[in-house]
């Protein structure tokens, strides 16, 4: 507009944006600006998520541990696995969105065999009965039951709500540490940018193989949602680096209202995405399999990144094609830094869709918050336009990659191909 004001329809989900002049001059806001000195005394022992306290998670699924040749995933099977050394868990939701109860009572859900097996050799040793009987009593207690109504319970009663700890839909993929190393302050947060990039591809390989699983193990599930919310601002119940995965049993609202508008124009993630970006010199960088640019269209400052792979679904992707994800997505967080609060959206083809659809994330700063005037209209202020989120990024980007805090083959800006038609998931190109 003359005055300034850029007005933004997001061209996927219909939502619309403005950015008022002036209000992008403010300063992000800053979680924990005046920190305290580290009590040395609760090192890894700082949250329910920390190393020294895994006793309070339901029992591991799986974990990326580093060995003599890099890191790999391992399938955990016995309580005496948690005392072993770890980088990153996948640990089932104590407090689920989407209950076991929900896929037993409404689909006849069951247990499949082999995880039924599974919870019964962890309970046949005491240790791992222990475990599961006080998860499941914290789990009563938060609930409101009282100490004497659960000793109350015949044990066999109380151990059947362990089956939602081995076929639950609902997964918590945890990283190692709380703090940076060597951290003495208390906002010295360890954050997505903190990892390396190897570090960051088996963060995001353990939550992709998770992926997989949840779909191959339940077949009422239609669509995994997997987000991470950094931060309490961002709505995480730990400053503790976490993603989160939840099967559901539709597909989801943005799902359904691109799967219509996909089936009239099947490039539109190219054309009315990555294409238009670059006509508005809004991409940030690109590798060979990723690209990245300052979103339009949403309600808080949004980093877009889209997997160029053929492939839409990032478990059948190439191990390439997975860490130019990892990578790109890694940079970004890099350059947003870790005390801005923020979620991750992962969106992906969901498995009952003939429609070509590419895998892609969403970073969104959420630095502002939503209010009457929203909620009224449903017209959305975002306080920073794209081109000012691709100045504020830009130039981190370069210093992060000159003092080698990202991967190095990642273009930057001008430095970007910006070819159209990109990605690569359209089969009709």
């Amino acid at each position: 507009m003359a005055d300034g004001t850029v007005k933004q329809i997001n061209p996927f989900s219909g939502t619309e944006v403005w950015t008022v002049p002036g209000r992008a001059n403010r300063p992000l806001t800053l979680v924990n600006p005046h920190p305290s000195p580290i009590d040395p005394d609760s090192h890894e022992r700082h949250c329910s998520f920390c190393a020294q306290r895994v006793l309070e998670s339901p029992p591991e699924k799986s974990r990326v541990i580093s060995t003599d040749n890099g890191f790999k995933i391992v399938e955990s099977t016995s309580v005496d696995d948690l005392a072993k050394p770890w980088e990153f868990r996948r640990v089932p939701n104590l407090f689920e969105i989407v209950s076991f109860d929900y896929w037993t009572k409404n689909y006849g859900y069951q247990l499949p065999q082999e995880r039924a097996q599974r919870r019964d050799r962890y309970i046949a040793d005491p240790a791992g009965k222990a475990h599961v009987l006080s998860v499941l009593q914290t789990k009563a207690k938060a609930s409101g039951m009282t100490e004497e109504e659960w000793i109350r319970i015949p044990e066999s009663e109380r151990l059947e709500g362990a089956n939602a700890f081995f076929g639950g839909g609902h997964d918590v993929v945890i990283a190692r540490r709380h703090f940076t190393d060597g951290a003495t302050l208390d906002n010295q947060l360890a954050a997505s940018g903190s990892l390396t990039p190897a570090e960051h591809e088996w963060y995001m390989k353990l939550t992709i193989d998770a992926m997989r699983d949840l779909y191959s193990s339940n077949r009422y599930v239609r669509y995994v949602q997997v987000f991470q919310n950094w931060l309490k601002p961002a709505g995480a119940s730990f400053d503790h680096l976490h993603k989160q995965l939840v099967a559901i049993d539709q597909r989801s609202v943005n799902a359904e209202v691109e799967v219509a508008k996909v089936r009239l124009n099947p490039n539109m993630y190219n054309e009315l995405g990555v294409d238009y970006a670059g006509f508005q010199n809004l991409i940030i960088a690109e590798s060979r399999h990723a690209v990245a640019f300052a979103g339009f269209g949403h309600r808080y400052p949004t980093l877009e990144v889209y997997s160029k792979a053929a492939e839409p679904m990032p478990w059948e992707q190439s191990n390439d094609e997975q860490r130019g994800m990892s990578d790109m997505l890694h940079a970004l967080h890099v350059a947003t830094g870790p005390h801005v609060p923020t979620n991750e959206e992962w969106h992906h083809k969901p498995i009952d869709v003939d429609m070509p659809m590419p895998w892609r994330i969403l970073l969104k700063w959420r630095v502002s918050t939503l209010a009457g005037f929203e909620g009224g209209t449903k017209i959305y202020v975002n306080t920073i336009d794209p081109w000012t989120l691709r100045d504020r990024i830009v130039p981190r980007l370069l210093e992060a990659r000159a003092n080698g805090e990202i991967a190095s083959n990642i273009n930057i800006a001008t430095e970007c191909a910006c070819r159209v038609n990109s990605l690569r998931y359209n089969p009709y190109l």
